[in-house]
Parts: structure tokens; sequence; C-alpha cells
């Protein structure tokens, strides 16, 4: 492997370093739902956004057998949460699926895989001087495409931050902006081709890197494991050169 490979730009080099002060929380008790709640809440409401609730901040597909809430922690303290869900054509369910159902059955009905975050909200009071949270918040999206093996990774987002995906995560427009009933906005639809751009994405930015254990950390749901573990600790400055490969379906 070319260690041209994992050169870093000053950003990236940064947030690495800044993962040696972040930690992930896979929330599985009712006291962190509660939590996540209620930073959902503080979040939205500071963006004007509560209407993209409006059946309230925790829902039904909180609690799908395919859904993982995160919380993301810095020096210990909660500051952003996001949702993963795992779509398959056996298994539906989703938020881009409620907005979008017709272009979501195309790609399911095509036998692709998805994961589909959702419900990402930062604490306004914590993450207005760290311009990295969104990167590590929806790290785990990349991370679940590694662990799940999944062809693409789902962006429902409002028209004003399609660039942003576009241009961290090469994503392309499935359906551009339109008001979507079950948001009460304008909502675009996006996806990341991690068959086609997975390494690309990983070579600009390497955080998104993550080892085999920390993917099962993350997403594992055997019945004979214990728990999941109280912290999760990202891995992306401890994946070997020769690991890469493994990370995502590439």
């Amino acid at each position: 492997m070319s260690d041209t490979l994992f050169t870093r730009s000053d950003f990236s080099r940064k947030i690495l370093e800044i993962l040696d002060h972040v930690e992930y929380r896979r929330v599985e008790s009712s006291e962190d739902m509660e939590d996540v709640e209620r930073l959902r809440y503080k979040a939205y409401k500071a963006h004007d956004a509560l209407s993209l609730a409006p059946e309230g901040l925790l829902d039904d597909v909180d609690f799908d057998s395919h859904a993982y809430i995160f919380g993301l922690y810095y020096y210990g303290e909660l500051v952003s949460t996001i949702r993963i869900h795992y779509v398959t054509p056996e298994h539906r369910i989703s938020r881009s699926g409620e907005a979008f159902p017709d272009a979501m059955d195309v790609l399911l009905d095509a036998g692709l895989t998805l994961i589909d975050p959702a419900r990402f909200a930062a604490d306004p009071e914590l993450t207005a001087d760290l311009p990295w949270v969104p990167y590590l918040t929806l790290r785990p999206a990349i991370v679940a495409a590694a662990y799940f093996r999944a062809d693409r990774v789902i962006q429902s987002v409002r028209p004003p931050h399609a660039a942003f995906y576009k241009r961290v995560f090469y994503a392309d427009t499935i359906v551009p902006g339109r008001l979507a009933e079950s948001y009460g906005v304008d909502v675009t639809l996006m996806a990341t081709n991690v068959i086609e751009v997975g390494r690309k994405l990983l070579t600009r930015y390497p955080f998104f890197i993550s080892s085999a254990s920390e993917q099962r950390m993350m997403f594992s749901r055997n019945p004979n494991d214990t728990l999941p573990p109280l912290t999760i600790i990202p891995t992306a400055r401890f994946v070997p050169p020769g690991e890469l490969g493994t990370d995502l379906p590439l």
C-alpha cells in the first residue's frame, strides 16, 4: 500500500488529533435516550427546526431493530448525536423512506443495502467554535457502511446543506429539493456510492477509517455479545495501512 494513501491535509491532521479527546457511546438505556431527546430539542429549537420532528423528538424508528443511536462526547461531554439506520430490501424502515418512498424503493428493489443517517443534532452552546463536529458526528455512517458492507450512504438534507454532502461525501443528488410531507420543509435526497468512492473518501479524510473491532463495538447485536461498551474510542489513528482495504466495500 502506497504511503501516499495517507497523505493528510492540515484539516484532516487536526481532526485526527481531536480523536484523542473524542468517544462515542451507543445509546441503549432509557436514561441515555432522555439525554438524546433533550439534545435534539435544544438543537432543533436553536435552529428553528422543530417542524422536522412533528411527532416528537423520539419516534418509533428510534427503537427499530435496525436503528443505532450514538452520542459523540468531547472531553466527556455530550456534544452531538446521530441515528444510523441499516436499510435492506427485506427491512425498509427508515426516515428517508418516509420522505422519499418511491426513490428509496427503486434502490432497494435493485437489491442495494443502504445506511441512512438521521436525527443529527449538535449542542449549539458547545459546538459553535468546533467546526469538526459535523464530520465526526457523521463518521458512524461511514463506519456502518464498512461493517454492513453497504452499497450506499443516504443523505436526506435541506437544499442549503447539499453542497456540503457533495463536497465531503461525494454524494450524488437522487431527488432535487422538494417539499417532503414527513418533514414539512424542502428536502433533497442524496446518496454516496461507497463502492465507487470509498477509497477516495478514506484517503482524503482518514479520520473516517475504522478498525474491525470498532465496527463491531458500534454495530454488533450478536445475542452472544455482552452489552455494548460504555465508550467506543475512534480507531482511525491506529489502523495499519495494510488493513485499509477492509474498511469499506471497495
